[in-house]
């Protein structure tokens, strides 16, 4: 990832007071590209780890949101920094990522040759005790003394059935062990699954999992709305109190999302500060649950900033949709979009469309 260090240590005119940035000269064509790079890098980054790309493509967007004039040289800097350290701890973890699901096939295929060879040497072993009691039965044959014939019959037939059930059961064991071996597996895989459909900053499903959710409620035909919520406001804390206030002001609302909504209730992050839920239910009972919870979520909340702990008043804007027949998920959104950006417009209250 390029660094915006090089270009500040150039002193460009004007770079350190605010709103300079525009006349800056080369500035805003480094600061658009830059904020440019950040979204190829965002949606890269989804592209090379599903699990982890999605949390680092909305940082470096709300990143990018925040490199819009007036600039300070410090604002910047700290932008310049955050990227930086935050790519840097992607691949880190992206890294380790893979090196975990490397080792745990790697696990896997020993346990499976391991199996298959312990099914080989009880095969060897089987059919090396089946020709020793072929070949004593096959003497039998030029025995005269009928006594001793019976007496290598029955010790055949006893060796015979012990082979047969040591087979028996190695083979179960070995059977046992592999169905262990890919339980334990398949346990893993699960929690990875998991993993990758929730948002790296706040625990919320991410908007890939949403994406799914919606379009198996789609092919069931079953009722369902989607609520659009944009938190107002939030790049003003963004810009005026970092970035790490604004994280932790996006968590703490994941939280009260969860209390406020249903066990039923599907809530993720959609992308920045915008959050979606999906409601099994029609437009009118979800009216009344979107209601009661905007008047839970919205309020005061305490977040740590550069000068200690602060009150931040929040306010957020809803928009409500219920899914019909044959529609589109990208209509069904842009309906939900609509309708939140037509309630910011007119303030306070909830709008449906």
């Amino acid at each position: 990832m390029i660094s915006l260090k090089k270009y500040l240590e150039r002193d460009l005119p004007g770079v350190a007071e605010a709103g300079a940035a525009e006349d800056a000269g080369i500035l805003p064509a480094t600061l658009s590209a830059y904020g440019s790079a950040m979204l190829a890098m965002g949606n890269f980054s989804q592209d090379a780890c599903p699990a982890l790309g999605d949390g680092l493509k909305q940082r470096l967007g709300s990143l990018q949101a925040g490199l819009s004039p007036p600039l300070k040289r410090e604002n910047i800097q700290a932008t310049d920094r955050a990227v930086q350290e935050r790519v840097q701890d992607w691949g880190q973890r992206t890294a380790r990522h893979y090196r975990d699901k490397a080792g745990e096939v790697k696990s896997l295929l020993l346990t499976m040759a391991r199996a298959g060879e312990a099914v080989g040497q009880r095969d060897q072993r089987a059919a090396s005790q089946m020709n020793e009691v072929t070949s004593r039965l096959s003497r039998i044959a030029t025995l005269d003394d009928l006594t001793e014939m019976r007496a290598s019959i029955e010790r055949s037939t006893a060796e015979l059935k012990i082979s047969i059930e040591r087979m028996t059961a190695e083979g179960k064991a070995a059977v046992e062990e592999l169905k262990k071996q890919v339980t334990v597996y398949q346990a893993k895989l699960e929690e990875a699954e998991e993993l990758a459909s929730r948002d790296a900053l706040t625990g919320v499903r991410n908007r890939m999992c949403l994406e799914s959710m919606i379009e198996n409620r789609m092919e069931a035909g079953s009722p369902f709305c989607v609520a659009m919520i944009d938190i107002d406001g939030f790049k003003t804390v963004n810009d005026t109190h970092g970035h790490s206030a604004g994280d932790e002001l996006l968590k703490q609302f994941a939280s009260e999302l969860r209390s406020a909504c249903r066990s039923t209730d599907v809530i993720g992050r959609w992308g920045g500060d915008e959050f979606l839920i999906l409601l099994d239910y029609r437009l009118v009972e979800a009216m009344a649950q979107i209601d009661r919870l905007r008047r839970w979520v919205c309020g005061d909340y305490t977040v740590r900033g550069p000068a200690g702990a602060m009150k931040l008043r929040l306010d957020a804007s809803i928009g409500l949709a219920e899914h019909v027949p044959q529609e589109s998920m990208s209509t069904l959104i842009e309906r939900a979009d609509v309708a939140m950006y037509e309630q910011k417009g007119a303030g306070r209250g909830m709008s449906a469309g």
